[in-house]
Formats: structure tokens, C-alpha cells, sequence
């Protein structure tokens, strides 16, 4: 039986697939809705929430596979199922699918059996995932209060998720990777929920006791993590984002290749964020001046040299275009992110 008024959109630009489609799920219980291009059916799944999404790849304007990466890099929208429909027979597009998030793909002309199977799952696996995303909602509204504490961190979470994507996408990561780039990038310091305001919001240098107190957020956020399995990647990002090659971070002191790829490239952006911002405890310092630390980073054997100048690339190529762009150095304690 199909779930009471599941909802599908289908995203076509020819009339007569849409009314094939349209014709034989409602007559298997679905809620049909359509929309003629790309830009008409981004707004649909905003407006309307489908339980399922069946889109074609080809279309004038914004491609389907264009449509499929902005759904899943949409928060609101990341866990809605995509099934790419298409009549071509490149070789690449399960690739290209893949590499943009889609849930499937199906061939035209499309076999009736195969097209309701498919969605039948997908639906299932929709409402399976609506409870886990409710807590991943949840999670990232603790994460958003958290930063909310700091006037001065400020759009700090979001630049890292950006940021920390943009470099995965340069170095030709994809997929799972990529969106663990982005939910650990913003859940990063979650963990900072048990961190007191007296410590998290000290004007001075920490002392060593509260150092340790500041350091455990990277343990608790992980621990907060730990039942989520659409999280299970992006906790390597927020246990490990201050672990160090050198086997000087915390809070295991991983050395080398043990510190996860993931948590490297989060930890490069993060550190660049917090010395090129303004701080309660001092004020932003110049981008050259961060770079000079990291690069420094790179000669004492802390960091990547090819990770850190990706990175930069980055950021002559998005300067304006990813979040608030602003600057400053890590304290003598340590504290940083």
C-alpha cells in the first residue's frame, strides 16, 4: 500500500511525460504535482515538500542535474529523494548522478513496474529519515545558539561549511565527502553547548585548567553525534578538526595520515576564520597575516602544504561570494574556532 497521500513531483519540460507519469502514480494512491523547468521546480519542492522528486536531465535553462545539486546542498531540502529520468546513454551520467546526490536513475522509456518500485522505496525511506532529520534540525539550531553566544563568531559556522566544501570540490572529492564537509563544517563546535561562558566568552588568556575544559567541546560534540548514522562521517570533522600532523592537537593527538582528510581541511578553514575575525579577546588580523600563519603551520609539520595552498585557491576564486569575509591570530592559549 502506498503511504496516505505521499507526494511526488515530477520536473519535465515535455507535456506527455508528465501526463504518462502523472496518469499511472495517481492511479497508486500518490498527490501528483509538476512543474515545467528547473527554476519552476526548485520552487515547487520548497513550496510543497514531495515525498519523492522525479526529475528529468534534460531540460532548456537549469539542467536536472544542476536542480539535484542545489536540493541536496539546501539544509531544508538535502533529504528529499531525486530520481534523475533520462533518454541519454552517456556512459558518465551515473557518475554525474552520483556525484550531485541523486537517490537514482531511471531510463526512458520508463518500465511502470520498475518506476513504482523505486518510488514506493524512496517514499519509505522518506518518512524513515523525516524523524532523523528533525534531529539534525535540531542539532544544527543548537549549533546556530552556540555561535549566537559569541556576537564576535558570527556567521563563523557557515563560512566553514562553505569554505571547507569549496576545497573538497577542488580536490575532486564528491558525494558522502562533500556533504560531510558541509554538516561538519557547521556542527563542528557543537560540542561547545558544555563549555561555561566563563571560559567560552573570557576576555584573557585561558588558564591551563580551563584550557582542558575548552578542549573536551571536541569530545562532547562528537559524543552529541554519536546516534545520528547521516552523521557518522562529519563526527571525524568534530572530533578531530584540532588535531595537528605533528601529534600536538587534541583531543587524541593523532599523528600524520591518522588525522582524517575531512577534518584537516575543516581545521585549515577554521583556524583562517578565527585569526581573520574580530574576537572578544582581540582584534581580526590581515588575510596575509593569516596566511603567513598557516604557511608556518606547514614549515613546523602542523599541516598539508598542499591542503593550505588549495585553500587559498579557494579563496582568490570565491572572495565575495562565500559568506562575510573578515580576519585575525590564534592566542597564546591555544583557543581558536
Amino acid at each position: 500500500m502506498v503511504p496516505a497521500k505521499a507526494k511526488v513531483l515530477v520536473i519535465d519540460d515535455q507535456p506527455a511525460i508528465v501526463d504518462i507519469l502523472s496518469r499511472l502514480l495517481t492511479r497508486q494512491g500518490y498527490a501528483v504535482s509538476s512543474a515545467p523547468d528547473g527554476h519552476a521546480g526548485l520552487r515547487a519542492v520548497n513550496r510543497e515538500g514531495p515525498d519523492v522528486v522525479l526529475l528529468d536531465v534534460s531540460m532548456p535553462g537549469l539542467s536536472g542535474l544542476e536542480v539535484c545539486r542545489r536540493l541536496k546542498s539546501d539544509i531544508g531540502t538535502r533529504f528529499t529523494p531525486v530520481v534523475l529520468v533520462t533518454a541519454q546513454k552517456d556512459p558518465d551520467l551515473l557518475t554525474q548522478a552520483a556525484n550531485v546526490g541523486a537517490d537514482d536513475v531511471l531510463g526512458k522509456p520508463i518500465a511502470a513496474d520498475e518506476l513504482l518500485a523505486r518510488v514506493r522505496a524512496l517514499v519509505k525511506l522518506k518518512k524513515d529519515t523525516d524523524n532523523l532529520e528533525s534531529i539534525e534540525v535540531v542539532m544544527t539550531a543548537l549549533a546556530v545558539t552556540i555561535e549566537a553566544r559569541d556576537p564576535y563568531t558570527k556567521g563563523h559556522c557557515e563560512r566553514l561549511a562553505a569554505y571547507g566544501a569549496a576545497v573538497g570540490e577542488r580536490l575532486g572529492l564528491t558525494g558522502d565527502d562533500l556533504r560531510a564537509l558541509r554538516r561538519g563544517g557547521f556542527l563542528h563546535d557543537l560540542g561547545k553547548i558544555g563549555v561555561p561562558d566563563a571560559i567560552l566568552l573570557k576576555p584573557g588568556p585561558l588558564t591551563a585548567a580551563e584550557y582542558d575544559v575548552m578542549k573536551r567541546h571536541t569530545i562532547v560534540g562528537d559524543d552529541l553525534c554519536a546516534g545520528l548514522l547521516s552523521l557518522k562521517k562529519a563526527r571525524s570533522i568534530i572530533r578531530h578538526h584540532h588535531e595537528c600532523l605533528d601529534g600536538s592537537g587534541y583531543p587524541d593527538g593523532l599523528r600524520g595520515d591518522a588525522v582524517p582528510l575531512l577534518a584537516q581541511i575543516v581545521g585549515i578553514v577554521d583556524v583562517f576564520d578565527a585569526l581573520t575575525t574580530d574576537r572578544l579577546y582581540r582584534p581580526a588580523l590581515s588575510v596575509d597575516t593569516a596566511r603567513d600563519h598557516l604557511r608556518d603551520d606547514v614549515q613546523r609539520g602542523r599541516r598539508r602544504a598542499d591542503l593550505i595552498e588549495c585553500f587559498f585557491q579557494v579563496l582568490r576564486d570565491s572572495t565575495g561570494r562565500i559568506g562575510r569575509h573578515v580576519v585575525h591570530p590564534i592566542p597564546t592559549s591555544g583557543r581558536s574556532g
